[in-house]
Protein backbone atom coordinates (compact mmCIF):
# COMPACT_ATOMS: atom_id res chain seq x y z
CA UNK A 1 0.00 0.00 0.00
CA UNK A 2 3.02 2.34 -0.03
CA UNK A 3 2.02 4.01 -3.35
CA UNK A 4 -1.40 4.77 -1.89
CA UNK A 5 0.14 6.39 1.15
CA UNK A 6 2.63 8.39 -0.89
CA UNK A 7 -0.33 9.73 -2.84
CA UNK A 8 -2.19 10.58 0.40
CA UNK A 9 0.94 12.26 1.76
CA UNK A 10 1.43 14.35 -1.37
CA UNK A 11 -2.24 15.40 -1.67
CA UNK A 12 -2.63 15.85 2.12
CA UNK A 13 -6.04 14.12 1.98
CA UNK A 14 -7.32 10.55 2.13
CA UNK A 15 -9.90 11.33 -0.60
CA UNK A 16 -12.15 8.27 -0.98
CA UNK A 17 -9.63 5.75 0.31
CA UNK A 18 -10.94 3.50 3.04
CA UNK A 19 -9.10 2.80 6.28
CA UNK A 20 -11.05 -0.47 6.72
CA UNK A 21 -8.42 -2.77 5.14
CA UNK A 22 -5.69 -1.27 7.32
CA UNK A 23 -7.76 -1.41 10.49
CA UNK A 24 -8.69 -5.02 9.71
CA UNK A 25 -5.04 -5.90 9.19
CA UNK A 26 -4.09 -4.13 12.42
CA UNK A 27 -6.71 -6.11 14.37
CA UNK A 28 -5.50 -9.30 12.72
CA UNK A 29 -1.86 -8.57 13.64
CA UNK A 30 -2.75 -7.70 17.23
CA UNK A 31 -4.70 -10.95 17.62
CA UNK A 32 -1.84 -13.00 16.17
CA UNK A 33 0.62 -11.33 18.54
CA UNK A 34 -1.68 -12.35 21.39
CA UNK A 35 -1.86 -15.88 19.96
CA UNK A 36 1.92 -16.11 19.74
CA UNK A 37 2.57 -15.07 23.34
CA UNK A 38 4.29 -17.83 25.34
CA UNK A 39 1.43 -17.81 27.86
CA UNK A 40 -1.05 -18.52 25.06
CA UNK A 41 0.80 -20.59 22.43
CA UNK A 42 4.42 -21.44 23.33
CA UNK A 43 7.20 -21.58 20.73
CA UNK A 44 5.62 -19.05 18.35
CA UNK A 45 8.30 -16.37 18.23
CA UNK A 46 8.02 -16.06 14.43
CA UNK A 47 4.29 -15.34 14.77
CA UNK A 48 5.03 -12.62 17.33
CA UNK A 49 7.87 -10.95 15.41
CA UNK A 50 6.18 -10.93 12.01
CA UNK A 51 2.84 -9.75 13.35
CA UNK A 52 4.48 -7.29 15.74
CA UNK A 53 6.19 -5.73 12.75
CA UNK A 54 2.89 -5.78 10.88
CA UNK A 55 1.26 -4.01 13.83
CA UNK A 56 3.81 -1.22 13.69
CA UNK A 57 3.39 -0.84 9.93
CA UNK A 58 -0.42 -0.78 10.17
CA UNK A 59 -0.30 1.70 13.06
CA UNK A 60 1.79 3.95 10.82
CA UNK A 61 -0.81 3.69 8.06
CA UNK A 62 -3.70 4.33 10.46
CA UNK A 63 -1.84 7.34 11.89
CA UNK A 64 -1.50 8.68 8.35
CA UNK A 65 -5.25 8.24 7.85
CA UNK A 66 -5.90 10.05 11.12
CA UNK A 67 -3.57 12.86 10.10
CA UNK A 68 -5.09 13.48 6.68
CA UNK A 69 -8.77 12.73 7.29
CA UNK A 70 -11.22 15.22 8.74
CA UNK A 71 -14.45 15.36 10.72
CA UNK A 72 -16.59 12.26 10.91
CA UNK A 73 -14.12 10.14 8.94
CA UNK A 74 -11.35 10.91 11.43
CA UNK A 75 -13.61 10.19 14.41
CA UNK A 76 -14.72 6.90 12.87
CA UNK A 77 -11.14 5.72 12.32
CA UNK A 78 -10.14 6.80 15.82
CA UNK A 79 -13.13 5.07 17.43
CA UNK A 80 -12.44 1.87 15.50
CA UNK A 81 -8.79 1.99 16.54
CA UNK A 82 -9.67 2.46 20.21
CA UNK A 83 -12.31 -0.28 20.00
CA UNK A 84 -9.79 -2.71 18.45
CA UNK A 85 -7.16 -2.07 21.12
CA UNK A 86 -9.75 -2.41 23.89
CA UNK A 87 -11.09 -5.63 22.36
CA UNK A 88 -7.66 -7.26 22.11
CA UNK A 89 -6.81 -6.20 25.66
CA UNK A 90 -10.11 -7.62 26.92
CA UNK A 91 -9.60 -10.90 25.06
CA UNK A 92 -6.08 -11.17 26.45
CA UNK A 93 -7.20 -10.49 30.01
CA UNK A 94 -10.13 -12.90 29.81
CA UNK A 95 -8.16 -15.71 28.16
CA UNK A 96 -5.26 -15.43 30.59
CA UNK A 97 -7.54 -15.35 33.62
CA UNK A 98 -10.22 -17.88 32.60
CA UNK A 99 -8.44 -20.44 30.42
CA UNK A 100 -5.87 -22.32 32.46
CA UNK A 101 -4.06 -24.42 29.85
CA UNK A 102 -2.06 -23.56 26.75
CA UNK A 103 -4.34 -25.75 24.64
CA UNK A 104 -7.48 -23.94 25.77
CA UNK A 105 -5.89 -20.49 25.42
CA UNK A 106 -4.57 -21.39 21.96
CA UNK A 107 -8.00 -22.65 20.95
CA UNK A 108 -9.93 -19.56 22.07
CA UNK A 109 -7.48 -17.04 20.63
CA UNK A 110 -6.88 -19.25 17.57
CA UNK A 111 -10.58 -19.34 16.69
CA UNK A 112 -10.75 -15.54 16.99
CA UNK A 113 -7.64 -15.28 14.81
CA UNK A 114 -9.31 -17.44 12.16
CA UNK A 115 -12.31 -15.10 12.15
CA UNK A 116 -10.28 -11.89 12.05
CA UNK A 117 -7.72 -13.32 9.61
CA UNK A 118 -10.54 -14.13 7.23
CA UNK A 119 -11.88 -10.60 7.75
CA UNK A 120 -8.48 -9.13 6.98
CA UNK A 121 -8.30 -10.93 3.66
CA UNK A 122 -11.87 -9.85 2.81
CA UNK A 123 -11.39 -6.21 3.90
CA UNK A 124 -10.06 -4.90 0.56
CA UNK A 125 -13.41 -5.94 -0.87
CA UNK A 126 -15.01 -3.19 1.27
CA UNK A 127 -14.47 -0.74 -1.56
CA UNK A 128 -16.18 -2.94 -4.16
CA UNK A 129 -19.43 -0.93 -3.93
CA UNK A 130 -17.53 2.24 -4.87
CA UNK A 131 -15.67 0.40 -7.65
CA UNK A 132 -18.97 -0.79 -9.12
CA UNK A 133 -20.67 2.61 -8.76
CA UNK A 134 -17.81 4.65 -10.21
CA UNK A 135 -16.66 1.97 -12.66
CA UNK A 136 -13.12 2.82 -11.54
CA UNK A 137 -10.60 0.76 -9.61
CA UNK A 138 -8.69 3.88 -8.53
CA UNK A 139 -9.50 3.32 -4.86
CA UNK A 140 -9.19 -0.47 -4.95
CA UNK A 141 -6.00 -1.34 -3.05
CA UNK A 142 -4.42 -3.59 -5.70
CA UNK A 143 -1.00 -3.77 -4.03
CA UNK A 144 -2.66 -4.64 -0.71
CA UNK A 145 -4.62 -7.40 -2.43
CA UNK A 146 -1.48 -8.84 -4.06
CA UNK A 147 0.45 -8.56 -0.79
CA UNK A 148 -2.38 -10.39 0.99
CA UNK A 149 -2.17 -13.23 -1.52
CA UNK A 150 1.60 -13.58 -1.08
CA UNK A 151 1.17 -13.32 2.69
CA UNK A 152 -1.44 -16.09 2.64
CA UNK A 153 0.85 -18.37 0.65
CA UNK A 154 3.78 -17.84 3.04
CA UNK A 155 1.71 -18.34 6.19
CA UNK A 156 0.01 -21.43 4.77
CA UNK A 157 3.41 -22.97 4.08
CA UNK A 158 4.60 -22.11 7.61
CA UNK A 159 1.39 -23.46 9.16
CA UNK A 160 1.65 -26.73 7.27
CA UNK A 161 5.24 -27.17 8.45
CA UNK A 162 4.24 -26.44 12.07
CA UNK A 163 0.90 -28.30 11.78
CA UNK A 164 -0.98 -25.29 13.17
CA UNK A 165 -4.62 -25.44 12.12
CA UNK A 166 -5.42 -21.91 13.34
CA UNK A 167 -2.78 -20.38 11.08
CA UNK A 168 -3.64 -22.67 8.17
CA UNK A 169 -7.37 -21.97 7.92
CA UNK A 170 -7.58 -18.18 7.33
CA UNK A 171 -4.48 -18.12 5.17
CA UNK A 172 -5.36 -21.10 2.99
CA UNK A 173 -8.91 -19.87 2.31
CA UNK A 174 -7.59 -16.96 0.22
CA UNK A 175 -4.96 -18.68 -1.88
Amino acid sequence: PVPTFIQIWKKKTVEQYSAVPYLATLLNCMMWVLYGLPLVHPHSMLVITINGTGMLIELTYVALFLTFSVGAARRRVLLLLVAEVAFVAAVGALVLSLAHTHDRRSMVVGILCVLFGTGMYAAPLSVMKMVIQTKSVEYMPLFLSVASLVNGICWTAYALIKFDLYITVPNHIWI
